[in-house]
Protein backbone atom coordinates (compact mmCIF):
# COMPACT_ATOMS: atom_id res chain seq x y z
CA UNK A 1 0.00 0.00 0.00
CA UNK A 2 1.53 3.08 -0.68
CA UNK A 3 2.37 6.09 1.77
CA UNK A 4 -0.49 8.60 2.19
CA UNK A 5 2.30 11.35 1.54
CA UNK A 6 2.16 10.37 -2.06
CA UNK A 7 -0.31 12.28 -3.80
CA UNK A 8 -0.09 11.43 -7.23
CA UNK A 9 -1.70 8.59 -9.60
CA UNK A 10 0.78 5.72 -9.64
CA UNK A 11 -0.13 4.80 -12.75
CA UNK A 12 0.78 8.30 -14.09
CA UNK A 13 4.45 8.89 -14.58
CA UNK A 14 3.41 12.42 -16.17
CA UNK A 15 1.93 13.38 -12.64
CA UNK A 16 4.74 12.05 -10.61
CA UNK A 17 6.49 14.77 -8.33
CA UNK A 18 9.65 13.61 -9.28
CA UNK A 19 9.51 13.22 -13.12
CA UNK A 20 11.42 16.07 -14.22
CA UNK A 21 14.58 15.30 -11.86
CA UNK A 22 14.33 11.08 -11.55
CA UNK A 23 16.46 8.79 -14.16
CA UNK A 24 13.37 8.73 -16.32
CA UNK A 25 13.44 12.36 -16.89
CA UNK A 26 14.53 12.32 -20.54
CA UNK A 27 12.26 9.18 -21.60
CA UNK A 28 9.61 9.27 -24.32
CA UNK A 29 6.26 7.85 -23.65
CA UNK A 30 6.99 5.13 -25.38
CA UNK A 31 10.10 4.64 -23.09
CA UNK A 32 8.00 5.21 -20.05
CA UNK A 33 5.24 2.43 -21.36
CA UNK A 34 8.53 -0.01 -21.15
CA UNK A 35 9.29 1.53 -17.46
CA UNK A 36 5.67 0.92 -16.53
CA UNK A 37 5.85 -2.84 -17.41
CA UNK A 38 8.81 -3.20 -14.45
CA UNK A 39 7.86 -0.68 -12.42
CA UNK A 40 6.33 -1.31 -8.67
CA UNK A 41 6.15 0.59 -5.59
CA UNK A 42 7.16 0.25 -2.23
CA UNK A 43 6.64 2.06 0.97
CA UNK A 44 9.11 2.27 3.99
CA UNK A 45 8.37 3.43 7.70
CA UNK A 46 10.41 5.62 9.56
CA UNK A 47 13.70 3.14 11.12
CA UNK A 48 12.82 0.49 8.26
CA UNK A 49 15.85 -0.73 6.22
CA UNK A 50 15.70 -0.89 2.64
CA UNK A 51 18.27 -3.32 2.24
CA UNK A 52 21.29 -4.06 3.65
CA UNK A 53 25.11 -3.91 2.48
CA UNK A 54 26.02 -7.28 0.87
CA UNK A 55 22.79 -8.23 0.21
CA UNK A 56 21.17 -9.21 -3.09
CA UNK A 57 19.74 -6.32 -4.79
CA UNK A 58 17.42 -6.95 -7.47
CA UNK A 59 15.67 -4.16 -7.63
CA UNK A 60 16.99 -0.49 -8.53
CA UNK A 61 15.20 2.89 -8.01
CA UNK A 62 14.32 6.04 -7.13
CA UNK A 63 13.03 7.94 -4.35
CA UNK A 64 9.51 9.51 -4.76
CA UNK A 65 9.13 10.59 -1.12
CA UNK A 66 10.76 10.63 2.05
CA UNK A 67 14.63 10.28 3.10
CA UNK A 68 16.55 7.36 3.61
CA UNK A 69 20.55 7.32 4.58
CA UNK A 70 23.90 5.75 3.37
CA UNK A 71 25.60 3.47 5.88
CA UNK A 72 28.99 1.77 6.10
CA UNK A 73 30.06 -0.32 8.75
CA UNK A 74 33.58 -1.45 10.08
CA UNK A 75 34.88 -4.69 10.37
CA UNK A 76 34.73 -4.31 14.31
CA UNK A 77 31.40 -3.07 14.19
CA UNK A 78 31.37 1.06 13.83
CA UNK A 79 29.30 2.69 11.11
CA UNK A 80 29.66 6.02 9.65
CA UNK A 81 26.80 7.80 7.53
CA UNK A 82 28.38 8.48 4.05
CA UNK A 83 25.16 9.54 2.27
CA UNK A 84 21.68 10.98 2.18
CA UNK A 85 18.75 9.85 -0.18
CA UNK A 86 16.77 12.47 -0.88
CA UNK A 87 13.69 12.42 -3.28
CA UNK A 88 14.69 11.88 -7.17
CA UNK A 89 17.60 9.96 -5.96
CA UNK A 90 18.58 6.74 -7.13
CA UNK A 91 19.22 3.45 -4.90
CA UNK A 92 21.35 0.73 -6.61
CA UNK A 93 23.76 0.32 -9.26
CA UNK A 94 23.18 -1.43 -12.72
CA UNK A 95 25.75 -3.75 -12.89
CA UNK A 96 25.87 -4.66 -9.28
CA UNK A 97 23.99 -7.26 -7.47
CA UNK A 98 24.55 -6.69 -4.35
CA UNK A 99 24.08 -3.52 -1.83
CA UNK A 100 27.38 -1.59 -1.04
CA UNK A 101 25.36 0.14 1.65
CA UNK A 102 23.31 0.04 4.27
CA UNK A 103 19.77 1.85 3.56
CA UNK A 104 17.58 2.89 6.04
CA UNK A 105 14.70 5.06 5.58
CA UNK A 106 15.13 7.75 8.65
CA UNK A 107 11.45 9.20 7.51
CA UNK A 108 8.33 7.29 5.84
CA UNK A 109 9.74 6.38 2.64
CA UNK A 110 8.32 5.68 -1.23
CA UNK A 111 10.55 4.46 -3.68
CA UNK A 112 9.46 4.19 -7.53
CA UNK A 113 11.32 0.48 -8.07
CA UNK A 114 12.36 -1.35 -11.52
CA UNK A 115 13.24 -5.20 -11.36
CA UNK A 116 16.91 -4.87 -11.79
CA UNK A 117 17.53 -7.39 -14.84
CA UNK A 118 15.14 -5.55 -17.39
CA UNK A 119 16.30 -2.19 -16.21
CA UNK A 120 19.87 -3.12 -17.55
CA UNK A 121 18.42 -4.82 -20.61
CA UNK A 122 16.02 -1.54 -21.35
CA UNK A 123 19.46 1.00 -20.44
CA UNK A 124 21.22 -1.60 -23.11
CA UNK A 125 18.48 0.18 -25.59
CA UNK A 126 17.48 3.39 -24.33
CA UNK A 127 19.86 5.69 -24.52
CA UNK A 128 17.67 8.57 -22.52
CA UNK A 129 18.03 6.53 -19.77
CA UNK A 130 21.30 5.55 -19.80
CA UNK A 131 22.35 9.36 -20.67
CA UNK A 132 20.34 10.33 -17.84
CA UNK A 133 21.64 7.72 -15.20
CA UNK A 134 25.32 9.27 -15.82
CA UNK A 135 24.30 12.45 -15.59
CA UNK A 136 22.78 11.90 -12.19
CA UNK A 137 26.20 9.81 -11.15
CA UNK A 138 28.26 12.81 -12.10
CA UNK A 139 26.35 14.88 -10.32
CA UNK A 140 26.50 12.35 -6.85
CA UNK A 141 29.97 12.23 -7.32
CA UNK A 142 30.65 16.30 -7.27
CA UNK A 143 28.41 16.01 -4.62
CA UNK A 144 30.74 14.10 -2.39
CA UNK A 145 33.80 15.49 -3.59
CA UNK A 146 32.28 18.85 -2.32
CA UNK A 147 31.02 17.15 1.18
CA UNK A 148 34.65 16.36 1.83
CA UNK A 149 35.23 19.61 2.16
CA UNK A 150 32.53 20.30 4.37
CA UNK A 151 33.23 17.25 6.91
CA UNK A 152 36.56 18.17 6.64
CA UNK A 153 37.45 22.06 6.40
CA UNK A 154 34.06 23.57 7.62
CA UNK A 155 33.28 24.79 11.21
CA UNK A 156 30.16 23.84 12.78
CA UNK A 157 27.84 26.57 11.92
CA UNK A 158 28.99 26.50 8.28
CA UNK A 159 28.59 22.47 8.21
CA UNK A 160 24.86 23.21 9.53
CA UNK A 161 24.18 25.86 7.31
CA UNK A 162 25.53 23.90 4.08
CA UNK A 163 22.77 20.59 4.95
CA UNK A 164 20.63 23.24 5.33
CA UNK A 165 20.81 24.94 2.20
CA UNK A 166 21.09 21.50 0.03
CA UNK A 167 17.86 20.42 1.97
CA UNK A 168 16.59 23.71 1.14
CA UNK A 169 17.27 23.73 -2.35
CA UNK A 170 16.39 20.33 -3.35
CA UNK A 171 13.01 21.06 -1.97
CA UNK A 172 12.59 23.93 -4.19
CA UNK A 173 13.94 22.53 -7.26
CA UNK A 174 11.40 19.35 -6.72
CA UNK A 175 8.63 21.99 -6.31
CA UNK A 176 9.82 23.59 -9.67
CA UNK A 177 10.12 27.18 -7.74
CA UNK A 178 13.19 29.35 -7.43
CA UNK A 179 16.36 28.35 -5.51
CA UNK A 180 17.30 32.04 -4.29
CA UNK A 181 15.53 34.92 -2.34
CA UNK A 182 13.15 33.40 0.89
CA UNK A 183 12.44 29.67 0.75
CA UNK A 184 10.27 27.21 2.65
CA UNK A 185 10.14 24.04 3.49
CA UNK A 186 10.26 21.40 6.18
CA UNK A 187 13.34 20.01 7.63
CA UNK A 188 12.92 15.51 6.80
CA UNK A 189 16.29 15.26 9.38
CA UNK A 190 16.11 14.87 13.43
CA UNK A 191 18.53 17.03 15.24
CA UNK A 192 20.07 13.22 16.26
CA UNK A 193 20.32 12.81 12.71
CA UNK A 194 21.67 15.88 11.44
CA UNK A 195 24.84 15.29 14.46
CA UNK A 196 25.64 12.17 13.36
CA UNK A 197 25.91 12.84 9.48
CA UNK A 198 27.67 15.94 10.08
CA UNK A 199 29.95 14.54 12.95
CA UNK A 200 28.75 17.08 15.31
CA UNK A 201 27.60 16.26 18.95
CA UNK A 202 23.77 16.95 19.28
CA UNK A 203 24.80 19.77 21.91
CA UNK A 204 26.51 21.72 18.81
CA UNK A 205 23.66 20.96 16.47
CA UNK A 206 20.88 22.77 18.69
CA UNK A 207 23.51 25.35 19.54
CA UNK A 208 24.37 26.74 15.86
CA UNK A 209 20.79 26.00 15.01
CA UNK A 210 19.38 28.31 17.88
CA UNK A 211 22.19 30.65 17.17
CA UNK A 212 21.34 31.01 13.41
CA UNK A 213 17.60 31.60 14.28
CA UNK A 214 18.77 34.10 16.57
CA UNK A 215 20.90 36.24 14.23
CA UNK A 216 17.97 35.69 11.91
CA UNK A 217 19.55 33.43 9.26
CA UNK A 218 16.35 31.21 9.55
CA UNK A 219 13.33 31.03 11.05
CA UNK A 220 12.10 27.92 12.65
CA UNK A 221 8.37 26.86 13.43
CA UNK A 222 8.36 24.02 16.04
CA UNK A 223 11.73 21.92 15.45
CA UNK A 224 11.27 21.11 11.63
CA UNK A 225 9.27 23.67 9.58
CA UNK A 226 12.32 26.18 8.48
CA UNK A 227 11.93 29.24 6.42
CA UNK A 228 15.34 30.96 4.92
CA UNK A 229 14.67 34.61 5.03
CA UNK A 230 17.47 35.25 2.10
CA UNK A 231 19.29 32.25 0.59
CA UNK A 232 22.25 34.34 -0.35
CA UNK A 233 22.97 35.19 3.75
CA UNK A 234 22.48 31.27 4.66
CA UNK A 235 24.85 30.32 1.20
CA UNK A 236 27.75 33.25 3.29
CA UNK A 237 26.94 31.59 6.84
CA UNK A 238 27.91 27.98 4.53
CA UNK A 239 30.99 29.51 3.00
CA UNK A 240 29.75 28.98 -0.34
CA UNK A 241 30.60 31.36 -3.41
CA UNK A 242 27.43 33.39 -4.64
CA UNK A 243 26.68 30.12 -6.95
CA UNK A 244 25.88 27.84 -4.26
CA UNK A 245 29.10 25.78 -4.46
CA UNK A 246 28.35 22.39 -3.85
CA UNK A 247 24.46 23.11 -3.92
CA UNK A 248 24.60 24.30 -8.06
Amino acid sequence: MLNDTLKFDAHNCDGCPIRHRAVCARCETDELELLESIKYYRSFEAGQTVIWSGDQMDFVGSVVSGISTLTQTMEDGRTQMVGLLLPSDFVGRPGRDRAAYDVVAITDMVMCCFRRKPFEQMMAKTPHIAERLLEMTLDELDAAREWMLVLGRKTAREKIASLLAIIARRDATLKMQATQGRLVFDLPLTREAMADYLGLTLETVSRQISALKREGVIELEGKRHVTIPDMGRLLEEAGDDSDGGMLA
